[in-house]
């Protein structure tokens, strides 16, 4: 009898364990370099969320919206994050995208000068220098702005400032004005205290979508079960960072290097407010509205232009999202 036992435990074991799936290897390409609005995809990876999904994921740094576009849309990468303006011209060229989930549901364009410049709001901008880099989005769409706020688009002169220029730009009068994202207020506001003015693009009414998650066409329709997951699991993370940031900025921190910890911080309470609206509140975080992306669109044709046109509806879908996770708008300092 103990021979059989013996006998069946050796046979067991030299049958081979059925074999496990192996993971789908994923690639995201960010807009740029990781930051804190990145920090949700850096959590759910260390928590294993993907993988538990089958979903093996590799976060690649980006070099702007236009890049992550273009790659996405070409099917060198299935996912991406990307401005949704930068991310409908290149749909016009060709490049097969889908935005599935707005992350800045308000611009974050916004401009800042100094009060002591003789600068106190839009109006005021006429004969005074704006500096930003050259194809800056805000440079591009100014005729958009300028209209808004009722001034004439040739009224201001552009110089050309790098990204990480601007603040000892504006300091050292070269320019009188800058633009920058939303995100980077709270550095302003340190350097420059109470003679610090601003204006979001939004106060104006100008609130196009801004970073957004976007995937490609063909690879949707080939993975659609996939595709959700990582839309959900990435929308579940987004809200679980709202919740409590600390761990999300330390996986952000354990992965990418010369973050500063307080000023990711400082960021993801000036993110919140941008990934806060009536939509993201009541229908799901990250919803994009079908009308307000009409709207997106006809701004993009008209400032941008459109090399060709298509039809808004096929540039976005909300059906992957989980309408239960919405954004706590409580969470959002006023």
């Amino acid at each position: 009898m103990k021979a059989l036992r013996i006998a069946g435990l050796a046979l067991a074991l030299a049958v081979p364990a059925a074999p496990c799936v192996a993971a789908e290897s994923v690639n995201l390409i960010l807009n740029w370099t990781p930051t804190a609005d990145h920090s949700p995809f850096y959590y759910a990876k260390s928590q294993g969320w993907y993988e538990k999904a089958g979903i093996d994921l590799t976060i690649e740094v980006g070099k702007g919206s236009g890049v992550s576009s273009l790659k996405v849309g070409s099917g060198g990468s299935p996912f991406g994050i990307a401005d949704l303006a930068t991310a409908l011209v290149a749909k016009s060229k060709g490049a097969d995208v889908v935005a599935l989930m707005s992350i800045y549901a308000n611009t974050g364009q916004t401009f800042y000068w100094l009060k002591s410049y003789g600068v106190n709001g839009p109006k005021d901008f006429p004969n005074h220098k704006i500096g930003n880099p050259p194809g800056d989005a805000s440079r591009v769409m100014w005729p958009a702005f300028a209209k808004a706020a009722g001034i004439a688009p040739d009224a201001v002169s552009f110089v050309n400032v790098g990204p990480t220029a601007k603040i000892a730009a504006l300091k050292s009068h070269t320019v009188d004005i800058i633009s920058d994202f939303y995100n980077e207020h709270d550095l302003k506001v340190i350097e420059f205290g109470a003679d610090l003015g601003y204006v979001n693009w939004k106060d104006i009414g100008l609130n196009p979508y801004g970073n957004s998650l976007i995937v490609n066409g063909a690879y949707l329709q080939k993975n659609p079960k996939l595709v959700e997951e990582f839309v959900k699991i990435s929308q579940k993370a987004y809200a679980a960072c709202v919740a409590d940031v600390a761990p999300c900025l330390k996986a952000l921190l354990d992965q990418a290097s010369g973050l500063d910890k307080e000023n990711q911080q400082r960021q993801w309470e000036r993110i919140k407010f941008l990934m806060t609206d009536e939509f993201t509140t009541t229908k799901a975080l990250g919803w994009i509205d079908p009308e307000r992306m009409k709207k997106d669109y006809e701004l993009v044709q008209t400032y941008l232009g459109m090399e060709k046109p298509f039809d808004v509806n096929t540039a976005f879908s909300t059906k992957m999202l989980d309408t239960s996770i919405k954004m706590d708008a409580s969470k959002v300092k006023k």
